[in-house]
């Protein structure tokens, strides 16, 4: 009878869980669910109760009304409901366990009173009898049983004291334990009278019961508390695996999430999570924000492709999870700090007040960022950066900040790095242009808009032409020519330096086939920049192009800057050393400009060095000039190194060179750079001629040169790629 108890009141709290369900129809399901169940065990506990008293009541005693079962149903059906809708009442712990102790003992004592009444012999007969002592002590039982089970349920102790089953049939337990002793009291306590006649029995409809019959009522609500709690476990287990099922998928979507608004490496918001919050920033500013009430700041790394391209990828990404930490550091829990791109990052902060707040911001950023950073291989390096910074509503449009931002980081990275730049409009025109430029840019290979020039070198005692330096010119369809030291940064920046260098290196190489097949021998130099050098593929390209020109590797040299050249010395050695074994000759450009390590150079096989122009204009005014290029010059000859000084325009600065035994010499003096063909006419002496006439006499030169270069290219001389 306990056990039996035990059970339908677990079955009674399954299905109070499974009432709270939104779904009416789920709500209604376990309702009758639970009526059915409920009121089939109560009634099994109560006929396992009477069939132990069988032995001591009269014969033919007891005898059972089936409308009593109607009545039974009703109640507990109201009970059920009334526990159900008190449960979902937002009131206190203490009023809702009264309210809730209450409803459950008077409707158990009901059902009790309704129950025992059905055992009647109906109006004929003096009914039940049984004291009022013993029926307060029932309830009592109950209500002590039921306040129990509801203080394990919400008391706060026991609230958050693990899984809800095994509070759950403890709570049964208990309440089930109270039920059994009530019961056994009160039907001890009862009284019934003597039985009628059967024939009473027919009138009323009354059926007569005995211990077979009690125990097969008991047995068959047993089972159907059983087949309720099955249906409860497996109804249970199917919610609980949706839950997990929807669990997952939360999970899962969660990650998604996460994925689609966060940098995987850094774990820093991306831009797209980075727009968000901005947005989310401008609507709390309001349509008419007070001055500098919001910053964006974009961050761009100096230095950083050298360090990922000579230590690896896995360096890279501890330098950027660096970065990524320190930028979180300085900013404030209002601030949001995202990665953007491979080394660039953008920081926001909100309502700084002033400009002189927003600089202040962005130097402790650069005193942050140059602080040294130690790769996995404990190698020790440097990194700066260049941050642009726009202020809102002062410079412009919410929804150019960012454009603005990475416009005056530009300009800040054009004004040598390791600063900051805040945006003024002309930013926006040059971002135009930029944009426009590198479009046309894209399609100039193939539309046959890049050209190369030569400019000769000469030899300084014989004047004798020794070689050409390769140097681009881009024919624009609408802007004519335009300047390498426009275009070149804007194909580093937007990734084209690779394929132009690439075109550069298999033309220069035809042009050097057309030459020998015209006679020509002529050496040619082309201008490696930082990017070629870092390129795997550098010395196969090379290869290949040698071969389908068929031309002498010796007379193709590679010149790279002095500063490049320093920049990451073993993998400066290692491209060097490749592109030597395959023939070519290799040049240090601009040289004086760097801070060479001269145990380094000595390595290097390296065959000639070029002193920058800007030492060699001040040959005739400067002291100090004059002895750094002639060290230079003792300095490579005792390397075994060839000299050439380029940006000789003056007959002086020639005389002077000639003096300190320079090699060769190139500049505005002898030729401008000029187109191939008419390169060939010059080598071939065609052009020397007229040259040559006044040797003296530079006027008749310069007219010669002004008709020749007026309408082939501009007068400007930019190497290619430095």
């Amino acid at each position: 009878m306990a056990l039996l108890g035990v059970l339908t009141f677990a079955l009674l709290g399954c299905s109070l869980r499974r009432m709270r369900s939104r779904d009416r129809l789920t709500v209604l399901v376990w309702w009758f669910a639970s009526v059915c169940c409920v009121g089939a065990g109560l009634w099994g506990s109560w006929a396992l109760g009477l069939s132990a008293l069988t032995p001591q009541l009269p014969p033919q005693a007891l005898r059972f009304q089936p409308s009593a079962m109607a009545a039974l149903a009703g109640i507990a059906a109201v009970v059920v409901m009334a526990l159900h809708v008190v449960a979902r009442l937002d009131w206190p712990e203490l009023p809702r366990c009264i309210v809730h102790a209450t409803l459950f003992t008077a409707g158990w004592v009901a059902m009790f009173e309704i129950a025992c009444r059905g055992l009647t012999g109906g109006a004929a007969t003096p009914g039940v009898v049984f004291g009022v002592p013993t029926l307060a002590i029932s309830a009592a039982l109950v209500a002590a049983g039921c306040a129990t089970a509801l203080w394990l349920v919400f008391g706060e102790r026991w609230r958050h004291a693990g899984h809800v089953l095994p509070r759950l049939w403890l709570c049964a337990a208990t309440l089930g334990g109270a039920h059994a002793a009530a019961l056994m009291l009160s039907l001890h306590a009862l009284q019934l009278p003597a039985a009628p006649t059967g024939a009473l029995d027919a009138a009323t409809g009354h059926v007569a019961l005995d211990a077979g019959t009690l125990m097969l009522v008991s047995g068959l609500s047993a089972v159907l508390v059983a087949v309720g709690l099955v249906a409860s476990w497996l109804d249970t287990h199917a919610h609980a695996r949706n839950r997990q099922l929807a669990s997952s998928l939360n999970d899962a979507n969660r990650r998604l999430r996460d994925q689609a608004h966060s940098d995987p490496l850094t774990r820093m918001p991306n831009r797209l999570m980075f727009e968000e919050r901005m947005a989310t920033a401008l609507d709390a500013i309001g349509l008419d924000p007070d001055a500098s009430a919001l910053a964006v700041m974009f961050i761009d790394l100096d230095g950083f492709k050298p360090v990922n391209d000579s230590f690896g990828h896995v360096a890279g990404d501890t330098v950027l999870r660096e970065i990524g930490r320190r930028l979180q550091a300085i900013a404030r829990p209002e601030d949001t700090v995202a990665r953007v791109g491979g080394d660039e990052f953008l920081l926001m902060t909100v309502r700084p007040g002033h400009e002189a707040v927003a600089a202040a911001i962005a130097q402790r950023v650069l005193e942050a960022l140059n602080e040294p950073l130690t790769l996995p291989n404990d190698v020790v390096v440097n990194l700066s950066a260049s941050i642009g910074i726009v202020l809102y509503p002062e410079h412009g449009h919410h929804a150019k900040m960012i454009a603005n931002a990475d416009a005056a980081m530009y300009a800040a990275k054009r004004a040598g790095g390791s600063t900051y730049a805040f945006f003024e409009p002309r930013m926006e025109l040059d971002a135009r242009e930029q944009l426009a430029l590198q479009n046309d840019l894209r399609h100039a290979i193939e539309r046959h808009e890049l050209q190369l020039y030569y400019q000769p070198k000469i030899h300084a005692k014989s004047g004798q032409i020794t070689g050409v330096e390769a140097l681009l010119r881009w024919q624009h369809p609408v802007r004519g020519f335009v300047s390498p030291g426009i275009f070149i940064p804007i194909a580093e920046r937007f990734g084209l330096i690779g394929a132009i260098g690439n075109w550069v290196i298999d033309d220069a190489c035809r042009q050097m086939s057309e030459w020998r097949k015209q006679g020509l021998r002529m050496r040619v130099a082309v201008n490696l920049s930082v990017h070629q050098l870092r390129q795997e593929d550098l010395v196969q390209r090379v290869r290949i192009a040698v071969g389908h020109f068929r031309i002498d590797p010796a007379l193709l040299t590679f010149e790279i800057t002095e500063s490049v050249a320093m920049e990451d010395t073993q993998e400066t050695m290692h491209a060097f050393s490749q592109l030597a074994a395959v023939g070519v000759s290799l040049s240090i450009d601009d040289f004086g400009t760097g801070y060479s390590s001269l145990a380094y150079l000595r390595k290097l096989p390296a065959r000639q060095l070029k002193i920058d122009q800007s030492f060699v204009q001040d040959l005739g005014t400067s002291p100090d000039a004059l002895a750094v290029v002639d060290a230079v010059i003792k300095l490579a000859h005792a390397l075994g190194l060839h000299v050439v000084a380029e940006g000789v325009e003056t007959a002086r600065q020639r005389d002077i060179l000639l003096t300190l035994q320079c090699d060769e010499l190139q500049g505005y003096l002898f030729a401008r750079p000029m187109a191939a063909r008419l390169l060939t006419l010059w080598a071939m002496g065609e052009a020397r001629a007229v040259t040559h006439t006044a040797p003296d006499a530079t006027s008749g030169r310069d007219d010669f040169r002004d008709s020749l270069y007026s309408a082939d290219g501009p007068d400007t001389v930019i190497d290619i790629l430095q």
